[in-house]
């Protein structure tokens, strides 16, 4: 009968994890990554998207205000146009 994964003993669940954690700790020692290193590229991943959100903010009322200088006024006179032929 297969053992379900979740009635392993605490004691087993934690000498695997340690198991796992030791054997990927080496590799990410080998790559030269270091936690250090992890924590900080998370808060640059963090402060990069936070960028991006307002750089695209940013991107889009620029090109709405300049759009906006040529649309506005033409929609007004059409308007003021079309009130005083109706």
């Amino acid at each position: 009968m297969e053992q379900n994964r979740f009635s392993r003993s605490p004691a087993a669940t934690i000498a695997q994890l340690v198991l796992w954690s030791v054997v990927v700790g080496v590799i990410l020692s080998a790559l030269g990554i270091t936690p250090f290193n992890i924590v900080d590229r998370i808060g640059l991943i963090i402060r990069n998207v936070w960028n991006l959100g307002f750089d695209a903010l940013n991107w889009a009322v620029q090109y709405f205000l300049l759009g906006a200088i040529i649309v506005v006024p033409i929609w007004l006179i059409s308007r003021f146009l079309g009130q005083r032929r109706g």
